[in-house]
């Protein structure tokens, strides 16, 4: 690891313009609220960088175990951050599972920092280690920087006379002190929020602040090692205005609220906990005075029942699940296609099938949005690219379901969802409003015609009980204009072409496919959707550094796509789509514009890095 020395005669060292940091241990150990607040510190330092927080599934796995190691990775630094960085530069290991878990992630030379008071017998045994690392030499190609954590953490509290259990849970903010002292950042905001977290109880306020500085202090004053200095990372040139850390399902939790308001209507949000949506239901509980409404269901049937109903009634219903509960949520899907009523269906994609991974990141989804309901019922996808554009992939949602009367997927995953980047909180007035207008009277003479359609093939909004509009809806085929029942050979066919023309038609009131990177043509374009963003758009960076013909396009419609999508890929010899599935978005373009998309495929549960497309590229071009 480069590192900025203190003293004078160092003035000469080159500080790196980036820096990944991988917080390890048990689930017990609090990595992810120690990760979270030395990301406060990065965002207040005035750095840019990207977040990865790696949980188990288990709610509580053994302790010391290899299944129970918690981690959280930042990558931070004074230029554009887009990824959380393919290998950490520090690797902070609070205990033998969470060494043997992480360190082969670790660049060489890279910096391990372990409480050795945490390698006894019985943690090594966990960690199916015969002989310690730190003893054994096969920690060479590192630089080591072990000491007993656990012990001076006791020593720091304990003035403050608590139990040892109680004390040992100090140890995380004694790390995150030495961390704070490493990369030259400030405690104040950490202490602040340390009282305000224990508020009730002074005695663990005073433990954790004690702990904090006294790691902090070991940092300033302990012979550490000439590996060891203070780093300071400047800030990165970032326009004027007001900043905020946003985690994707923040933003897509405002996106949604903001959607209702640009629509001048109230939101309901019927959900059921699932990882990793449940963190949106949390969010919004937050926002009632915006006109929010949340209702935490018995299943995931019944939430977006709940929803669809709050559509008929006149509001936003909005419903949120991962890939289980989303494919139970299909048949009420279809419901919403076949009574065209707006609903926004929040898909936060993690590792299947079945329960599958529950806290790992996939893109094996897209079949599901697309396809995956019985009949023929399209519904329009649109896919976030990180936590800050779920914001804007949240009001577009909203913008789709209320203009066309149509259900309306919006795919993220456990990576957008739970990892957290600087947002530029935007200008209100930036965003057009898109006013719904309900039908208050018979739009057809003295006739009601609930399913008449207009230019872009919507039928009318009709609140229940508006005097002289009563109207039949429900799940049965209707019939074309009057809404009746009817489910004769004839009409059938008109309303599932009608149904499916409005949905195409959607495609007109999208921007073109822009080229992220690159030319509009060439010798390859490398195509992504969703999170896959950060790593292809640091890879084509790179590789386009070195010469060669390639260009980034991300898809945010995933359906309908952009029109001129199709032209823009034959422009290029070859196109790659790097995806964390099996091909799913690969068969779509194929499907679309027959181009011969060539897939790169991870479902590890785990990002894309950026050297594994880089290494694509080149192989593509060879």
């Amino acid at each position: 690891m480069a590192t900025q020395l203190a003293d004078p005669e160092a003035k000469s060292t080159v500080a790196p313009e980036a820096v990944v940091v991988r917080f390890a241990g048990d689930s017990g150990d609090g990595m992810q609220l120690t990760g979270g607040q030395f990301t406060l510190s990065s965002a207040l330092a005035g750095n840019d960088f990207a977040t990865f927080p790696d949980f188990p599934a288990e709610i509580r796995a053994p302790q010391g175990t290899l299944f129970g190691v918690s981690a959280f990775q930042i990558n931070f630094g004074s230029t554009s951050i887009d990824t959380a960085g393919d290998a950490p530069d520090v690797l902070v290991a609070m205990n033998p599972a969470a060494l043997k878990t992480n360190v082969g992630a670790l660049k060489p030379g890279g910096l391990i920092i372990a409480d050795t008071g945490e390698f006894t017998k019985r943690n090594l045994e966990k960690a199916k280690y015969d002989v310690s690392p730190l003893e054994d030499g096969s920690l060479a190609k590192w630089q080591v920087l072990a000491f007993d954590i656990s012990a001076l953490t006791l020593e720091s509290v304990k003035p403050f006379g608590l139990g040892n259990k109680e004390a040992l849970r100090c140890k995380n903010m004694w790390t995150l002190g030495l961390a704070l002292w490493m990369f030259d950042r400030d405690r104040a905001p950490l202490i602040d929020w340390l009282n305000a977290k224990f508020a009730k109880n002074k005695v663990l306020a005073d433990a954790n602040v004690a702990a904090l500085n006294a790691g902090h202090a070991y940092g300033e004053t302990a012979e550490l090692g000439g590996h060891v200095k203070k780093l300071h990372l400047g800030p990165v040139p970032t326009p004027a205005g007001l900043y905020r850390t946003i985690t994707g399902a923040d933003a897509v939790a405002l996106g949604l609220v903001a959607g209702a308001q640009l629509a001048h209507l109230p939101m309901f949000f019927g959900g059921y906990p699932i990882t990793p949506a449940s963190s949106i239901l949390h969010a919004l509980v937050r926002l009632k005075e915006f006109g929010v409404t949340t209702f935490q269901a018995e299943d995931e049937i019944a939430a977006i029942c709940a929803a669809i109903g709050a559509s008929y009634a006149g509001q936003l219903g909005v419903t949120s699940s991962s890939g289980p509960g989303i494919a139970l949520k299909g048949e009420a899907m279809g419901l919403a296609v076949m009574t065209e009523l707006p609903l926004v269906i929040v898909n936060s994609q993690r590792g299947g099938p079945s329960t599958g991974l529950p806290t790992k990141t996939e893109q094996s989804d897209l079949y599901q949005a697309v396809y995956g309901r019985n009949g023929d019922a399209p519904i329009p996808v649109v896919s976030a690219r990180s936590p800050s554009d779920a914001f804007e992939c949240a009001i577009e949602a909203c913008r789709i379901a209320v203009q066309y009367m149509t259900p309306v997927i919006l795919l993220t995953d456990g990576y957008i969802a739970n990892a957290a980047e600087p947002w530029q909180v935007p200008d209100p007035a930036t965003f057009k409003e898109f006013p719904v207008t309900f039908l208050a009277e018979k739009n057809a003479g003295d006739t009601l015609l609930p399913y008449k359609r207009d230019g872009k093939g919507t039928r009318p909004w009709i609140k229940p009980g508006t005097p002289g509009l009563m109207h039949r809806i429900g799940g049965i085929e209707k019939a074309v204009d009057t809404g009746h029942l009817d489910y004769s050979p004839a009409n059938h066919q008109a309303q599932t072409d009608a149904r499916k023309a409005k949905v195409d038609g959607i495609a007109q009131s999208i921007p073109d496919q822009d080229v992220c990177l690159g030319a509009p043509g060439g010798k390859l374009a490398v195509v992504g959707w969703g999170s896959t963003y950060g790593p292809i758009h640091q890879a084509v960076g790179r590789a386009r550094a070195k010469g060669m013909d390639v260009s980034h396009i991300h898809v945010r419609h995933i359906w309908p796509m952009p029109q001129n999508l199709g032209e823009l890929l034959k422009g290029y010899d070859k196109v790659l789509v790097p995806e964390m599935n099996t091909g799913q978005f690969k068969t779509v373009l194929r499907d679309q514009f027959l181009v011969d998309a060539r897939p790169l495929t991870k479902t590890s549960g785990q990002p894309f890095t950026i050297a594994e497309i880089e290494a694509a590229i080149e192989g593509a071009l060879a």
